[in-house]
């Protein structure tokens, strides 16, 4: 039984009909957004929740939007077990983490499995906004890679990382770095990388000059992501690929792009648009 049926003999009909047809579901903690209008009714919403999914243990309400440098979100305990922290399972991986001080998505868990088949035996791989590791992970239990440095700047997702590593035994291959991703590449990792992820859409326009100095010369792939809006007679796609060639081509770099995709919607005519450039870049 889904959620509106559920609740159908609990909420009456204005109240289903702005009732959110979606929430978060991370290891066994969901997060709802609750509109303030049934504000009220959290509680029976999060039990309703919790009775449609056996294993979710504790009920989390979004209470403000993802913002900051951290992308953190403000969350209230609604039902269950008062707690943050949790175990998430995905694509043959646990990443422990702290909802409270640590950004996390399950909606991107596509897009981790889609980037980490992309990476080829022996590649060295630079994460510039790596948060827990999920990305870094994932990349290096199903991939060859010789080694991904994962760098964020958030002490807490650091920690939390590093925990992930050693929970996952990637120690061999992941290399946690706690820092400004800018900082990290011009110190310690100039044409390092045959890839790097920028998986932060807040930060990756600002920082993409840092992502081309990380690439090792030659023909090298940079996965890029932005938030886009774009108007009913505008393509998400097209706009972001418009406004990175701009950047690109103040940088003196060649690019192809070789896949453009839509990862989710946002908000109202907003997406999440990602990127798969392959950069030519000269050698010095």
């Amino acid at each position: 039984m889904g959620l509106k049926a559920r609740l159908a003999t609990v909420l009456d009909s204005r109240e289903l009909e702005v009732l959110p047809c979606s929430y978060d579901i991370i290891g066994d903690i969901a997060v709802i957004r609750v509109p303030e209008a049934i504000g009220h009714r959290a509680e029976e919403i999060a039990e309703a929740i919790m009775k449609t999914n056996k294993h979710v243990k504790t009920v989390l309400r979004q209470v403000s939007p993802v913002q900051g440098e951290l992308r953190l979100r403000g969350l209230r305990w609604v039902a269950g077990e008062k707690r943050t922290e949790t175990v998430h399972r995905e694509h043959g991986c646990l990443f422990r983490v702290d909802l409270e001080c640590c950004y996390f998505s399950p909606r991107l868990s596509h897009e981790r499995g889609r980037i980490a088949g992309q990476v080829r035996r022996g590649e060295v791989v630079v994460n510039m906004f790596s948060g827990v590791g999920c990305y870094s992970i994932v990349i290096a239990k199903h991939s060859g890679a010789e080694g991904v440095y994962s760098i964020d700047v958030s002490p807490a997702a650091m920690e939390y990382q590093r925990k992930n590593v050693r929970l996952n035994h990637v120690g061999g291959v992941v290399k946690p770095m706690l820092g400004d991703a800018a900082e990290a590449i011009k110190e310690n990792l100039l044409n390092a990388a045959d890839r790097v992820l920028m998986p932060l859409p807040e930060k990756a326009y600002e920082y993409l000059d840092y992502a081309a100095l990380a690439l090792k010369p030659g023909d090298f792939w940079i996965h890029y992501y932005d938030f886009v809006h774009a108007g009913a007679n505008e393509k998400p796609v097209q706009k972001l690929e418009d406004k990175v060639s701009r950047k690109m081509v103040d940088l003196g770099l060649g690019f192809e792009v070789a896949l453009g995709r839509i990862v989710r919607t946002v908000g109202p005519r907003w997406f999440q648009v990602a990127l798969d450039l392959l950069v030519h870049k000269k050698s010095l």
